[in-house]
C-alpha cells in the first residue's frame, strides 16, 4: 500500500467540520427526529446536486482520488480505509443508515432524544 498525505488544511473550518460530523453521528439520540431527519436530507441532497460535500473547500480538502473527510479523519488516525468504498458508503448509504437510526431510536423505541 502507498503512503498518502493529508490534504487538508487543519483550520477552524476543518474543526468545525467535525463538529458537524460528530453531531450527525449522535444526532438519533440527541435530536428530534423532526429536526435531524431534515438535517440529513439535506446532507444527501448536497450530495446529489453538488457531488460534494460543500464544507471540505473551506478547510482546503483535496477530493483527488476518492479523498473526504471521512476518509481524512480515518487517515489521521492512522487507518488507511478504501476510499472509494468508503466515499460510495457515506454518499449514499450512511446518511440514509442515520435516518433509519433516528426513526427506530425515538419513534419505534420511544426514546426521548437528549436535548430536544
Amino acid at each position: 500500500m502507498t503512503e498518502r498525505t493529508i490534504n487538508s488544511t487543519l483550520n477552524i473550518h476543518f474543526w468545525f467540520h467535525l463538529l458537524l460530523t460528530v453531531l450527525a453521528i449522535l444526532g438519533p439520540f440527541l435530536f428530534s427526529w423532526y429536526l435531524i431527519v431534515p438535517a440529513y436530507a439535506i446532507v444527501l441532497l448536497q450530495f446529489i446536486i453538488f457531488k460534494q460535500c460543500l464544507l471540505n473547500a473551506t478547510h482546503d480538502l483535496n477530493t483527488e482520488d476518492d479523498a473526504t473527510f471521512y476518509s481524512t479523519l480515518f487517515e489521521i488516525i492512522g487507518f488507511r480505509p478504501d476510499r472509494k468504498r468508503l466515499k460510495l458508503f457515506v454518499r449514499r448509504y450512511l446518511y440514509v443508515l442515520m435516518i433509519g437510526i433516528t426513526l427506530w431510536w425515538q419513534i419505534g423505541l420511544g426514546k426521548a432524544p437528549l436535548f430536544f
